[in-house]
């Protein structure tokens, strides 16, 4: 079970986002997000990649792939779609039971 704490912040929350994680925190753009079970779950599967990789070495490594998916796409969005941190949440998010089950290291299969 991933431990967290959930705030409601338009302004930590970057424009064309709904929510970010920033461990232990979820930051949340608007108070009725906090009913929608698939963001809150998309979220957690952050917090735990995030402990996983003791956080520091998560961020580096986000922005990294973040950095060279822009560079080859040439696309924000398609870029930040295509870190494979982002890859795991957005294919798993749906299922709400997804981090009982996960793996240590599991996005590694997303790389």
């Amino acid at each position: 079970m991933v431990l967290s704490m959930i705030f409601i912040s338009k302004y930590m929350v970057p424009r064309g986002y709904t929510g970010i994680t920033i461990f232990p925190f979820v930051f949340l753009k608007y108070t009725s997000l906090m009913k929608n079970k698939v963001l809150i779950n998309h979220e957690k599967i952050h917090l735990r990649q995030q402990l996983e990789l003791l956080i520091i070495p998560f961020y580096i490594l986000y922005f990294i792939e973040f950095l060279i998916g822009l560079v080859q796409l040439r696309d924000w969005h398609q870029a930040y779609r295509n870190i494979s941190f982002e890859r795991e949440a957005y294919i798993n998010e749906n299922d709400l039971d997804y981090l009982k089950s996960r793996s240590f290291w599991k996005f590694l299969k997303y790389y």
